[in-house]
């Protein structure tokens, strides 16, 4: 019989990620009605909560469903047959977004990018100004790309759509980013926003939301691609303007308490919080690298993600062999690599419910597994995260 190892798992994946007690407590409730007025209530102020986490006043669409089902949404009530598409090209997920796209057939144009650094504005700015015809009708972008831990800038994006007149709506993937990065809708002109819940919302996996400007609403009108479930024009007729069907109440539960969670302690510190970890994680890696050893993939120090770290393994070395290690050896959960990047990579997620010394647990287990997977490396990883927190406490 399989012994189970003692001592808490210390889960350090991109997402699902830790769940804070009081939230797991908060869904542990009796079902209840969900056109009860008290729920209704309830259901109503997490709406309001959740609209100033994703900083807008614009209407919030929620799903029973993962962020690809939010994904799937988004298309069929933004899209008609054989629109134009331009993916910014990001990684493993921006490649999904394609493939969905692809099947509802639409028109996609990929905006080919290095996915260690992420994509480069010149030649987004070429490719607006080069569509005098304003074929694109929608030019879609992944936030914080989760399988490279490389953060893109969407203020900046925003800009060269306005710098070249160019009227498609910017849709943005936040699935891995909000509640983790600064992240303002409204402020940036984002038109759909994508998010979900098993992130840094701090949830269990099943629940996600779309927010859509009054641009993209008015293109709603002309979508024509099918869709029952996710029809946002049959959600407006409901009594909570959206779900069509049953409610996940236990959901609204927890969400109600994360959004507590996330308010006591300020969105701004929420950010500090997860800005502190994610160095720490990256002056670690760093010290790694020294004696031709692992290195963090994003190469751009103005692009890194604060909600995970993608570390690069030395050519000849099964990054796999480390992340079963540290889950056999330490009982340490880390990310694996995914599509190209499979068995390339691990990725450290630092997001949500996490502190210093649960973050240096997670270092010490990886510096020991570097070790006795005989990985060429240089020692002080947990040293360097140390001193950063100490200093930065």
């Amino acid at each position: 019989m399989k012994q189970s190892p003692r001592g808490r798992n210390f889960f350090f994946g991109p997402g699902p990620t830790n769940i804070p007690d009081s939230v797991l407590h908060a869904t542990a409730r009796a079902t209840v009605d969900f056109n009860d007025a008290d729920f209704l209530a309830l259901y109503e102020q997490c709406v309001e909560g959740l609209k100033h986490v994703l900083g807008t006043r614009h209407h919030v669409f929620l799903y029973t469903a993962s962020g690809h089902g939010a994904w799937e949404a988004t298309l069929a009530n933004l899209c008609a047959q054989g629109d134009r598409l331009l993916m910014v090209e990001s990684g493993y997920f921006s490649d999904d977004w394609t493939k969905m796209a692809l099947k509802f057939g639409l028109a996609v144009e990929t905006l080919p990018a290095d996915w260690r650094r992420g994509i480069d504005l010149g030649d987004l700015r070429r490719r607006l100004a080069a569509d005098t015809e304003k074929e694109i009708r929608a030019l879609c972008i992944v936030h914080n790309e989760t399988s490279t831990g490389v953060r893109l800038p969407l203020e900046e994006v925003r800009g060269l759509l306005d710098e070249t007149d160019h009227p498609a709506l910017l849709l943005a993937d936040t699935i891995s980013s909000l509640g983790s990065m600064e992240f303002r809708m409204d402020a940036w002109g984002i038109d759909a926003v994508v998010g979900g819940s098993q992130k840094g919302l701090m949830l269990p996996t099943g629940f996600s939301f779309t927010a859509v400007s009054d641009k993209a609403m008015a293109a709603h009108v002309r979508a024509n691609l099918p869709r029952f479930y996710f029809d946002w024009t049959e959600m407006l007729h409901r009594r909570q303007k959206s779900f069509c069907g049953t409610l996940p109440v236990s959901l609204f539960f927890g969400l109600q308490e994360a959004l507590r969670l996330l308010e006591e302690e300020g969105l701004p510190a929420v950010f500090a919080r997860h800005h502190r970890l994610a160095e720490g994680v990256r002056r670690a890696v760093s010290a790694w690298g020294g004696n031709a050893g692992p290195q963090l993939f994003c190469t751009d120090p103005a692009r890194v993600s604060d909600s995970v770290t993608a570390v690069l393994m030395p050519e000849g070395h099964d990054a796999e062999a480390i992340r079963q290690n540290a889950l056999r050896r330490f009982n340490v959960a880390l990310g694996g690599g995914l599509g190209p990047l499979n068995g390339k990579v691990f990725r450290i997620g630092h997001l949500g419910d996490l502190n210093e010394p649960m973050v240096l647990g997670a270092l010490g287990a990886v510096e020991m597994s570097l070790g006795l997977n005989r990985v060429p490396h240089s020692r002080g990883g947990l040293d360097a995260a140390m001193a950063w927190f100490a200093e930065a406490a």
